[in-house]
């Protein structure tokens, strides 16, 4: 059986697993998810990127945002808002409260975040394992310029995304607690045993950029010794989705495919694919060092999704026959 293991974020990485389990039924599937969006919302604690893994693999996950519950009703933030208790930019559902008060009793238990993430997936039955990148709290945050004051000051990256939707300059993005971090149980483990393993058309820097961030994951890939592919959330020199552009500039890196490519580097990197449309950057991929091919890559609907899949299988096969 093969191995597979995925570094994933949300939304995107959520929407291409769907697709590789199409595409790869008999693999057995390890997801690494992004805790640093994690965040502390009246009093629970709230996982965004691993609870819309858990969703969408779930069939719970609300199609057409990407995020949240389908069929979804707000009375308890309406109720908090009556209350004049915020924030009211971020907003959780009751069906979702209801995953975070479980979360945050059996972490109050004395569970670690791993535990509780295997126990909330017994329910949803996503189709993979589901581990937490660690189980120490980490949490994105972005340095921005107060548009009041001038001040430069940092915020939770949810603030930066939900409340401000990414429309300042982000100066500098920090995973606040990943140097202190350890991964979580199984994580290493599930890299030491992986046959192959995907970096998703997630965010670079905020998302599978946090999971690298922590000790021990990055050199844990680098060690594995299979081939490890990668796919561009970047197409025509635009984010798919999301504001990928406005944090890869806070680190220094163009908002184009081959940029992307050369920020994870050839000594983490094998392969990399990019789309079509993208397709005369495949030369100065591979002149970094990483082998580079030019596929569809939007994933328009889980069929085309599996294609994307099938086609990074493929070119880590490649990687693994030379």
């Amino acid at each position: 059986m093969r191995r597979i293991v995925v570094l994933s974020g949300g939304i995107g990485g959520a929407r291409f697993l769907r697709g590789l389990l199409r595409a790869a039924p008999e693999a057995e599937v390890t997801v690494i998810g992004n805790t640093g969006d994690d965040i502390h919302l009246f009093g629970l604690k709230v996982c965004p990127d691993l609870d819309t893994v858990m969703y969408t693999l779930g069939g719970g996950i609300h199609e057409e945002q990407g995020w949240g519950r389908a069929a979804e009703t707000f009375a308890v933030k309406e109720e908090l808002a009556a209350y004049g208790v915020g924030p009211e930019w971020f907003g959780l559902g009751d069906r979702d409260f209801a995953t975070h008060i479980v979360r945050t009793q059996m972490m109050a238990a004395g569970y670690p975040l791993s535990a509780v993430t295997e126990a909330l997936c017994r329910r949803w039955q996503p189709g993979v394992r589901l581990l937490p990148m660690t189980d120490d709290r980490v949490e994105t945050h972005v340095l921005i310029d107060d548009e009041e004051s001038g001040e430069r000051r940092a915020v939770h990256f949810q603030e930066y995304w939900v409340r401000l939707r990414a429309s300042v300059a982000a100066r500098a993005v920090v995973p606040v607690g990943a140097d202190q971090a350890k991964p979580a149980p199984g994580v290493l483990e599930a890299l030491a045993e992986a046959d192959v393993i995907v970096f998703p058309p997630s965010n670079p820097v905020v998302s599978v950029g946090s999971i690298l961030a922590v000790p021990g994951i990055r050199e844990g890939i680098a060690e594995a010794g299979v081939p490890v592919v990668g796919l561009s959330p970047i197409v025509g020199d635009a984010p798919v989705r999301g504001m990928a552009d406005k944090v890869l500039a806070a680190v220094g890196v163009e908002a184009t495919a081959a940029a992307v490519a050369r920020h994870y580097g050839s000594g983490l990197l094998d392969a990399w694919l990019v789309d079509t449309v993208d397709a005369g950057t495949v030369t100065a991929v591979e002149e970094a060092g990483i082998r580079c091919r030019a596929v569809p890559l939007l994933m328009t609907d889980t069929d085309a999704t599996a294609e994307m899949a099938r086609a990074a299988l493929s070119l880590a096969e490649e990687v693994t026959a030379v």
